[in-house]
């Protein structure tokens, strides 16, 4: 298992694409309290399935709110802008997995490095995550 720390945010990987084919990437994520997704975003080549493990996170799907607490769950279709926060004085996790796998390690481990250098530079953000697939929403659909 590879664990990632970008800011609050904290990745333990069970599978990734690079070890199944490409057929999905499973982690858990454990999210500080007041940590969120820094951009919203959404892509167009796989599909997000989130389940609650501890907390509660707040998710925003196409500009509807869903709240993940344990064993709680939800799909996050291809193209459905998204975002989270955990706004509770607790931590919170859940297990994600991407089908197919995209992302694995690698945007992450990228992500990270960029964070640790200081506060991070949205245009260097958003060609990170250009590379690999996720698309920020349009400034008039964030989610934040």
């Amino acid at each position: 298992m590879e664990t990632i720390t970008i800011g609050g945010l904290t990745l333990d990987f069970y599978q990734s694409r690079h070890t199944t084919h490409e057929q999905l990437d499973l982690f858990r994520m454990t999210v500080m309290p007041g940590a969120r997704m820094p951009v919203a975003h959404y892509h167009d080549s796989w599909d997000e399935t989130v389940l609650g493990l501890a907390g509660r996170l707040d998710f925003r799907v196409d500009g509807e709110s869903v709240a993940i607490t344990p064993e709680s769950s939800l799909f996050i279709p291809r193209g459905a802008v998204h975002g989270f926060d955990n706004t509770s004085d607790a931590p919170a996790s859940c297990l994600c997995m991407l089908t197919p796998g995209a992302l694995g390690p690698d945007y992450f481990r990228e992500l990270a490095a960029l964070v640790a250098e200081g506060p991070p530079d949205p245009e260097r953000m958003k060609t990170i995550m250009s590379r690999y697939g996720l698309i920020p929403a349009p400034e008039g659909n964030r989610q934040h």
